[in-house]
């Protein structure tokens, strides 16, 4: 449960292969007995008490709560936690779940001796914030950068990749004495500027695999393309990977590298279990709401087109 000499950690009963081993809620030491609460997590009541209790445990009394963006494993928590403790909700702008206070981009959260500054983290979620701690030189990261070794989900329509990558510069460029990241999933990250740089150059991997894919093969499809690119990866998780594809052939329309041919068709077997997956296939029914969300999938809504290079 501790994480460091300031945080605590304490983690959701929510796995799933979305959620991987849960969700995870920081409560920061911030000084005067107070805490901070960042990501209150899923609407699991035992996992409110347990955060309440961990606090207690420690002489803490919650002042605020922080969270990093509204999907349904890191946001729902807020509001009983807030109705609990009397502690304000902090969260972005963009945000539409309930919220008393909103944090721009380097706007500060305070509490007893401690600050936390907003860093406006747009590209897995549009709501998304990343909190750096200056005291102890670390950030929480949400779901931008996770703990297990894993990649995030960035999908549109609320995922956009090309943001996605700009957050992933700025957190390495701007915040180079970051000794430690604090992720939404996972275990905490001792080598910050190792795991960013590692991130960054698997996204332009994983384009650069991509765009030669449409090189050699021509129009494709996604379903196609997903089978090129992500052919080392279980067929269970391909309705994820297609969703990657997609926000990054959205950036290359958007910069006049591809185009988009639509195919006057209905979707063979195939491509629908790509494109409109059974969900259940992929998560029980308790996590269905955070694939949902995380992957933006709208059943029913197929349309199937071929890709190709601009030459």
């Amino acid at each position: 449960m501790v994480s460091g000499p300031r945080v605590l950690r304490v983690r959701a009963d929510n796995m799933s292969p979305m959620t991987l081993d849960g969700t995870n809620t920081y409560l920061i030491d911030a000084g005067e007995n107070q805490a901070i609460v960042i990501d209150p997590g899923p609407l699991l009541p035992e996992h409110g008490d347990a955060i309440v209790l961990t606090a207690r445990d420690h002489g803490l009394t919650i002042a605020a709560i922080a969270v990093t963006h509204g999907h349904p494993d890191h946001a729902p928590g807020a509001a009983p936690l807030a109705a609990r403790t009397g502690a304000p909700v902090y969260a972005h702008a963009a945000a539409t779940f309930p919220h008393d206070r909103v944090l721009g981009d380097g706007d500060e959260l305070s509490a007893g001796a401690t600050r936390l500054r907003a860093i406006d983290a747009p590209g897995h979620a549009r709501d998304h914030l990343v909190f750096w701690f200056a005291d102890e030189l670390c950030l929480f990261t949400g779901d931008v950068v996770i703990g297990d070794g894993s990649t995030v989900v960035v999908a549109p329509p609320n995922g956009d990749m090309r943001a996605y990558q700009r957050t992933l510069h700025r957190l390495r460029d701007e915040y180079p004495n970051a000794a430690r990241i604090y992720g939404g999933h996972g275990e905490e990250i001792e080598e910050p500027q190792r795991i960013l740089d590692w991130y960054i150059a698997h996204r332009e991997k994983r384009e650069a695999e991509l765009i030669e894919t449409l090189h050699a093969q021509g129009r494709q499809t996604v379903p196609q393309i997903v089978e090129h690119v992500y052919h080392a990866t279980p067929q269970a998780l391909w309705p994820a990977a297609a969703r990657q594809v997609f926000a990054y052939l959205i950036a290359l329309q958007r910069e006049g590298r591809v185009v988009a041919h639509p195919l006057d068709r209905e979707p063979n077997e195939f491509e629908r279990t790509i494109l409109d997956p059974d969900l259940s296939r992929i998560v029980d029914a308790a996590s269905r709401a955070v694939a949902v969300a995380e992957l933006g999938i709208v059943p029913g809504a197929i349309e199937i087109e071929a890709f190709e290079l601009v030459e």
